[in-house]
C-alpha cells in the first residue's frame, strides 16, 4: 500500500475550509431537479458538491421497516444518473463526491470520487467503512450519533486497516447532530477541539441548523471542511432536508464571509506581518539600550548607566546583560545607539 502522507490536503477550498454542498435527497429521486440543483450549486462557487449513493433494498431491511425501504428506494437514481452528475461536477471543475450506502455502487462511482465520505449513520458499520480504507483515499468522517468513544474506536479501526490514516490529510472527522432541523444548542461545536486534541486529525462541521451563524463560528475556530445541504428553495417543500438547506445567493454570501473569517484568522504562525516591516515598527516600538551619561574608554559600564529607550538601535534591551560589567572600547556618549564588539565587550 502506498504511503502518500506527504500529498497536499484535500481539506482546503479557495476560500479556506473545504465549502460542500450536499444535495443529497433533495432532488427526491427526479433527475431533472437533481441537474438543476447541481448546475446552481456549480454557479454558487462551492468546491464540492455532495449526493447520497444507495438503494434501499441494500439500505433498509424490507421486513423490518417496509416505509423507509419505500422511502429509500423513490429516491434512487440510476447508475447513468448518478455518473451524469459527476460528470456535469468534473466539467464545471468542482469536486464531485457521494455518501456511498451500498458497495457494488462504490465499484462504479469510485473512479470520480477524490475522496470517501461516511456518513453519521454507517459510522459504525465497519464491514462498510473497511471497503473505503483498503483503497486508501482520503475519508471523510461524519459523527452525528455518536459518543466520543464510539468516533475513537472508528478512527483506530480505520488507522488499523491503514496507517495513512493517521495523517490528518487522509482523515477528518465532521462533528454533525443527525436531526434536522437542529437547534443552535445541539450544534456541540467545541467538540471539534476535542477531537483534534484527541487524534490529531483534520475536523469539520456538517451543519443542520438553521441560517449561517454555525457555519461562521466553526470557521472560526478553525473548522477544515463544512458541509451544508443545498436547494434552490425551501418555499413549498416537504422534504425535511429543505429545511436546513442553503440557497444560491446564501451560498454565495456565505463564502464572503468564509473568505474574511479565513483572512482574519491568518496561517498560525507567529512572526512579523508585512506591515509592521514595512513600517519599521519592529525597530520603532521596541526598546534598546542606551547610555544615560558618557563613559570613558577603558571604563567599566554599570546597571546604573543604562536607559531603556525607543527605537530599538544598537543593543535590544532584552540583550542588557551583553553590557552590564562590559568594558568600553571607545569614548561612549549618552543616547547614542551602542553596539556589542564595536562600542564594548565583555
Amino acid at each position: 500500500m502506498t504511503n502518500i502522507n506527504s500529498q497536499k490536503s484535500i481539506w482546503k477550498g479557495s476560500n479556506g475550509p473545504l465549502l460542500i454542498a450536499e444535495i443529497g435527497g433533495n432532488h427526491e429521486g427526479d433527475f431533472e431537479k437533481a441537474k438543476m440543483y447541481t448546475k446552481l450549486a456549480i454557479e454558487s462557487g462551492v468546491d464540492c458538491i455532495k449526493f447520497q449513493l444507495y438503494k434501499g433494498d441494500t439500505l433498509v431491511n424490507a421486513i423490518e421497516n417496509p416505509q423507509r425501504n419505500k422511502h429509500f428506494k423513490k429516491f434512487e437514481l440510476s447508475k447513468e444518473e448518478n455518473i451524469y452528475l459527476a460528470q456535469m461536477c468534473k466539467k464545471a471543475n468542482i469536486i464531485y463526491n457521494a455518501s456511498v450506502w451500498d458497495i457494488e455502487m462504490l465499484n462504479w462511482i469510485d473512479p470520480y470520487l477524490d475522496f470517501y465520505k461516511v456518513g453519521s449513520g454507517d459510522m459504525t458499520a465497519w464491514p462498510i467503512i473497511s471497503e473505503f480504507a483498503i483503497r486508501n483515499k482520503p475519508i471523510l468522517l461524519s459523527t452525528g450519533l455518536s459518543t466520543m468513544n464510539e468516533v475513537i474506536e472508528t478512527v483506530d479501526y480505520i488507522q488499523s486497516i491503514n496507517i495513512n490514516y493517521c495523517d490528518p490529510s487522509m482523515l477528518c472527522i465532521m462533528q454533525c447532530t443527525s436531526m434536522y432541523p437542529i437547534p443552535d444548542s445541539e450544534a456541540n461545536l467545541s467538540v471539534m477541539n476535542k477531537f483534534k486534541n484527541l487524534t490529531g486529525l483534520s475536523v469539520g462541521y456538517s451543519d443542520h441548523t438553521i441560517g449561517t451563524e454555525a457555519l461562521k463560528i466553526a470557521t472560526a475556530m478553525g473548522a477544515n471542511v463544512l458541509e451544508f445541504h443545498f436547494t434552490d428553495s425551501r418555499e413549498g417543500k416537504k422534504f425535511r432536508d429543505h429545511k436546513v438547506s442553503l440557497t444560491i445567493d446564501e451560498v454565495k454570501l456565505l463564502s464572503q464571509q468564509v473568505n474574511k473569517i479565513t483572512e482574519f484568522l491568518g496561517d498560525g504562525e507567529k512572526k512579523l506581518q508585512k506591515s509592521e516591516i514595512r513600517n519599521n515598527h519592529n525597530i520603532s516600538f521596541r526598546r534598546g539600550v542606551y547610555l544615560n551619561k558618557k563613559i570613558k574608554k577603558g571604563s567599566f559600564i554599570s546597571f546604573s548607566d543604562l536607559v531603556f529607550l525607543r527605537p530599538n538601535h544598537g543593543t535590544h534591551s532584552k540583550d542588557y546583560n551583553l553590557i552590564v560589567g562590559a568594558k568600553a572600547l571607545k569614548d561612549l556618549f549618552p543616547l547614542e545607539p551602542i553596539a556589542d564588539n564595536v562600542h564594548y565587550k565583555k
